[in-house]
């Protein structure tokens, strides 16, 4: 291969090109495209483009010999190991080292290290925050530690990652309107329907302070929290993110990151999805938007239980029912349904509403199936009420709405009124059957003139973003927070969120065919034993994931060894 260049009036461009054999004449291959000076200079951080370029296809002649023949390596038994020299690296992170780059976070990177005068590499540090809260979610010490993991080795020191988290946590508007827009440039962001919900992550901490205040926990922990709101896209990739103290209502978090979609992301035209701890008056108003700017709508589950008593008597109402995919023509009656016949289909009625103003359409559906699932998970609560109660039911003054004491009732007081000496614990079976009611029935509302089976849709697609706290919470490790200061607080959560964008877009390229807990396996598993001199042995077992990953990413690790020159052929590669 040798090294090749195109000039136009403004730029010149390299390439790599070598000669091949068609039809009887020599014709000029191009192998790969550099791209212009310009963009070499400003990309990989040189001042001589050529020099770069000429140096990349020494590399590729490099790797392209070494891979033609064998590499013999030299074991002795009598030999002693090298005194603290590594020899196992992973090189799984190369994966999502590529998606990185396709992202456009070392360019986000570089922008940001222009605006700020400090010399460490943040582009450096903030690719190892990113990828070690993948493969090995730790402390920020713990972070630095990891790196060195990796087959390229880090560059900066510890003290440099805390000063690197204090601009994050600057930058993170920036960062986040600019990630997206450089997505729609890898393909459309599906935004038409975006959905909202929050979560909270507790501390190792006893001080409240700034962020960090005692509330309700998820996890119903007595530590402090802070409180996390976040939008994402219909396919499941995350847009944003806000963070409040943890003793603020969640509700009134949504209108204001919503506001930033508005301004700093561009959007104009969405339907807005949140379950019914979202759906404010506030919050459904300012969704009910249509001007020559855009347009705003609502999709929001909708408790039962607190309607008008005429609306929640209509809902319950066992007649005047459709079938879903079927049409308004035949109506049923609920109670008439058999139990196996009737079991996966799903029913629904709806009817517009107006209240303060707001006009909206109740959609309420009824499936056995959901019935049957309420029930299975309620008798195991009740089987677990029986046993507190068995124990004693402590705690039954602080219980939750979803915690099984709420089926447990206790008296306090003797027959003549006076306060008992000791506490008689029952089960409530009243509050069991005026539950029952509910069991099977689902209500959403919502501002949209669409069919109720395309509105019960939207809102199923909820999961989703279940699913992404989840992620953050379990294979990300993103709580407890050991973090003090507020920037730094601020700097951990851009760090899982954007690994949480970085995983979505790795598991797209897989086509979504594997779990996440196989993906992230995966990848940490793929380790090598560095031979000095010779190559990079893999020591991981091949499976139809790994060979589905060099498939889409277009680079090969699982050959017997990966010569030098070859790996950082490939290191390279995944930073175009």
């Amino acid at each position: 291969m040798r090294l090749g260049y195109s000039r136009s009036k403004y730029s010149i461009s390299y390439y790599a090109q070598k000669t091949i054999y068609v039809d009887g004449k020599n014709k000029s291959l191009i192998v790969t495209r550099f791209g212009s000076e310009k963009y070499i200079c400003e990309t990989y951080g040189v001042k001589d483009a050529k020099a770069w370029a000429q140096h990349q296809v020494d590399l590729m002649n490099q790797a392209e010999k070494e891979e033609s023949g064998e590499i013999l390596i030299d074991l002795s038994p009598s030999k002693d190991l090298a005194l603290n020299q590594q020899r196992l690296y992973n090189g799984g992170y190369l994966f999502l080292q590529d998606v990185y780059y396709s992202l456009g976070l070392d360019k986000i990177c570089r922008a940001i290290s222009k605006k700020h005068n400090f010399e460490f590499n943040l582009n450096s540090i903030f690719s190892r925050l990113i990828y070690t809260r993948i493969l090995y979610p730790s402390s920020k010490q713990g972070t630095y530690r990891d790196s060195a993991k990796f087959i390229e080795q880090p560059d900066f020191d510890l003290h440099q990652v805390y000063r690197a988290l204090s601009v994050i946590a600057e930058e993170s508007d920036y960062i986040q309107s600019t990630l997206y827009k450089n997505t729609l440039k890898l393909s459309p962001r599906k935004t038409g329907i975006i959905y909202y919900d929050c979560t909270n992550f507790y501390f190792e901490t006893e001080q409240a302070e700034d962020d960090k205040q005692y509330g309700l926990s998820k996890e119903g922990r007595a530590l402090p929290i802070v409180g996390m709101g976040l939008f994402m896209d219909a396919e499941g990739i995350p847009l944003s993110f806000s963070i409040y103290p943890g003793n603020h209502n969640e509700q009134p978090t949504m209108i204001p990151l919503e506001e930033k979609l508005l301004t700093d992301f561009g959007m104009s035209k969405f339907v807005v999805c949140t379950d019914a701890g979202l759906s404010s008056l506030s919050n459904r108003k300012f969704n009910d938007y249509s001007g020559e700017d855009g347009s705003r709508s609502f999709v929001t589950t909708q408790s039962i239980k607190k309607l008008k008593g005429f609306l929640k008597e209509w809902a319950l109402d066992s007649k005047g029912w459709y079938l879903s995919g079927q049409g308004v023509h035949i109506t049923y009656n609920i109670s008439e349904l058999d139990e196996v016949n009737d079991k996966d289909k799903v029913f629904y009625k709806s009817r517009w509403i107006k209240e303060n103003g707001l006009e909206q359409q109740l959609i309420v559906s009824y499936s056995i199936k959901y019935k049957n699932y309420q029930r299975k998970i309620r008798n195991n609560q009740i089987e677990r009420a029986l046993k507190a109660i068995e124990k004693g039911a402590s705690g039954i003054d602080h219980k939750r709405p979803t915690d099984c004491k709420r089926f447990i009732k206790v008296d306090r007081a003797t027959k003549n009124g006076e306060i008992a000496d000791q506490s008689t614990y029952y089960l409530d079976k009243e509050a069991i059957r005026n539950e029952e009611l509910y069991d099977g029935f689902y209500a959403v509302c919502t501002n949209l003139e669409e069919k109720a089976g395309a509105v019960v849709k939207i809102n199923q697609r909820r999961w989703e973003i279940e699913e992404c706290f989840r992620i953050m919470k379990s294979e990300f490790e993103a709580r407890p927070v050991y973090l003090q200061r507020k920037e730094r607080i601020t700097a951990h959560f851009i760090t899982c969120f954007i690994a949480l964008i970085v995983y979505r877009y790795t598991e797209k390229r897989l086509g979504e065919s594997f779990t996440c807990k196989r993906i992230i396996e995966c990848l940490k598993d793929m380790d090598f034993v560095k031979h000095e001199g010779k190559g990079y042995e893999p020591v991981y077992t091949r499976t139809e994931l790994t060979d589905e990953l060099h498939k889409e990413f277009g680079f090969t690790t699982s050959k017997e060894i990966i010569p030098i020159m070859k790996m950082k052929n490939i290191c390279a590669q995944t930073k175009k």
